[in-house]
């Protein structure tokens, strides 16, 4: 009876991580659990399991231990899922490095794990040996790729050293749902990153919520392109497919992400803002340039669908001749729309890390896909709040997802308490008491609110609110998010207000679209050092802000705004690798153009 229980036992119900890996791979075995966009490598849950047990013996040959921790410095490609799931094995505790890190950031986070093994690639083996200088703790550097060098070992190299002892099933065994899982390195707005500790029950409570919320199917797909050391990425394109046995595809350069969605065609995808800003940009860009006639028609068939979904969104009824256009312009326009940016299979697509705006949502549910908006942290694993894919009200962030628990404190900060909460900071006691309340409610940062059908409204976060002279409080993140969206020429905007008598902001220039414009529209020199000087692109900007002022009320709106030369890079000055404002040093970098729009 026991030996049916457990042939029949669901990686979701498992009790860890590696249990629910050995599970998959054992019911799935010879189905594709990884491969690279263009198929160049392709390894099945077999495969996956072999190599990941070789490479285990062979960690474990090198000395790595249950409770032991291996940094992770590696791209999106199968080598990640393979190291991370090896350290896995041995009760281990892998954690990724942000790949834009210099040498003294990754010498800092390595140090504060306590790291004696760290695996990665020949793009960042420079930075990593520079770092190593530092970290006298740091015995073997393991590169996946390429032919090593000296005091660093190919991946062959370290296969060699297998230990034959090692006895994988026993090892796993071992390991409990307290066990530390992983650690994500925030990415630190203020101060250097603190190591988030996740244990095996955190993000196998996290995926339980996604069986709850959405039915995957057996042969879905996901893209993993986000960086391996964000909590999105971790959860929704390693740990989730490892648990309902989806179909990892690896992309190497995530600008390329766009394009490799009809190769993918995903079950599922999740994004940050800008990608949605930039795809709806792109469909209008497109749509623009199309003949009178033909563009007429299409644009009048997408008014028409918002304005059904501003109905449906209030709760009023839809007129049936409404109803019937919108269901003519679905067959006739929107399909093949889906069709054309591989988004025809997905059954839920998400965006978060930040404010979308509303005009975006409303786009992307007018061609028929329903984007909703959802709310989480590295501390509560990417999870807290999502909008059910049949249950969307846009302008919030959803409802509390399942066996999470949400309140307000007093001054509106959102409080969480679940099993998906982390088991602190490492290293930082006084921190993990700060955030945590004394009978077990986090204290996440955010401020919100809640509305009249129990979903959650995020306001800002709590040590961003611009309070402006007159004491009037502002959200900066809601205001650039009205900047951004009313102009595609726009790729960034930081809104600076905190104790002045108006806003003003900085622009940035979008990256892509910029030079495009400038040269449709005969400007010579395209470069965005040139464009940020360019009266043409002043007055095209200005449009923009233009517009999205009358979105915005009178004390939230932008005066005067400065076009910054260049781009901000994530994890560059400006931007932490997941693309947040890092607004302090923005204010410090940026403060003679900042006084110069207060001046007289």
């Amino acid at each position: 009876m026991e030996s049916t229980a457990a042939a029949t036992k669901r990686a979701v119900d498992a009790a860890t991580l590696a249990e629910a890996f050995r599970l998959t791979s054992a019911e799935r075995s010879g189905e594709i659990a990884v491969r690279t966009i263009d198929g160049s490598t392709e390894w099945t849950w077999t495969e996956l399991r072999e190599k990941v047990d070789a490479l285990a013996a062979a960690l474990y040959g090198l000395g790595l231990r249950k409770g032991d921790t291996t940094a992770l410095m590696l791209s999106n490609r199968p080598e990640f899922h393979l190291a991370d799931l090896a350290v896995m094995m041995v009760g281990a505790t892998p954690f990724s490095i942000y790949m834009t890190y210099a040498p003294g950031q990754i010498a800092y986070v390595v140090g504060d794990a306590d790291a004696r093994i760290l695996i990665t690639e020949e793009q960042f083996l420079d930075n990593v040996l520079k770092a190593k200088e530092e970290l006298p703790h740091l015995e073997h550097v393991i590169v996946v790729d390429g032919e090593g060098r000296d005091g660093v070992l190919t991946l062959d190299d370290a296969l060699a050293k297998a230990d034959s002892s090692f006895d994988v099933e026993a090892s796993v065994a071992e390991i409990g749902p307290e066990d530390v899982l992983t650690l994500i390195y925030t990415s630190g707005t203020t101060g250097p990153p603190k190591g988030v500790e996740l244990v095996h029950r955190n993000l196998l409570t996290a995926t339980k919520q996604v069986e709850e919320l959405i039915e995957l199917p057996k042969d879905g797909k996901v893209i993993s392109w986000l960086p391996n050391a964000h909590v999105a990425e971790r959860n929704a394109h390693h740990y989730i497919p490892i648990v309902f046995g989806i179909q990892v595809n690896t992309l190497a350069n995530p600008r390329d992400v766009l394009q490799a969605l009809p190769q993918v065609r995903p079950a599922w995808f999740f994004a940050v803002p800008r990608i949605w800003e930039k795809l709806k940009a792109g469909l209008e860009t497109m749509l623009h340039s199309q003949p009178e006639e033909q563009r007429a028609p299409m644009e009048a068939a997408i008014n028409a669908a918002i304005e059904k979904v501003r109905l449906e969104q209030k709760g009023e009824p839809v007129p049936d001749d409404l109803a019937q256009r919108v269901a003519e312009a679905d067959e006739k326009y929107f399909a093949g729309l889906r069709a054309m940016l591989g988004l025809d299979q997905v059954v839920a697509i998400n965006v978060g890390a930040a404010p979308t705006p509303v005009e975006v949502l409303e786009f992307f549910h007018a061609i028929g896909l329903p984007l909703g908006e959802l709310w989480g942290m590295s501390e509560t694993c990417g999870a807290g709040t999502c909008n059910p894919p049949d249950r969307i009200r846009i302008g919030t962030v959803g409802p509390p997802a399942p066996g999470v628990e949400i309140k307000l404190d007093t001054d509106g900060e959102i409080l969480i308490k679940s099993d998906v909460v982390m088991k602190g900071y490492r290293n930082l006691p006084d921190k993990t008491a700060e955030t945590m309340t004394e009978d077990g409610w986090l204290r996440t940062g955010d401020i919100g609110e809640f509305d009249e059908e129990g979903y959650l409204k995020i306001v800002d976060r709590k040590k961003e609110l611009i309070i402006n002279a007159a004491g009037k409080n502002m959200s900066p993140a809601n205001i650039e998010a009205a900047i951004k969206s009313a102009s595609p020429l726009i790729g960034q905007a930081a809104c600076i207000g905190d104790a002045r008598s108006y806003n003003t902001a900085l622009i940035v220039l979008d990256a892509d679209f910029a030079p495009a414009w400038a040269s449709k529209n005969g400007i010579e020199d395209t470069s965005l050092e040139a464009l940020a000087g360019n009266e043409q692109v002043r007055e095209a900007i200005q449009q923009g802000v233009d517009a999205a002022n009358e979105k915005l009320a009178r004390v939230e709106q932008i005066k005067k705004f400065t076009i910054v030369e260049g781009d901000w890079e994530p994890g560059g000055d400006e931007l932490t690798p997941t693309m947040k404002l890092k607004r302090k040093p923005i204010a410090e970098k940026y403060s003679d153009a900042i006084e110069a729009m207060y001046a007289g």
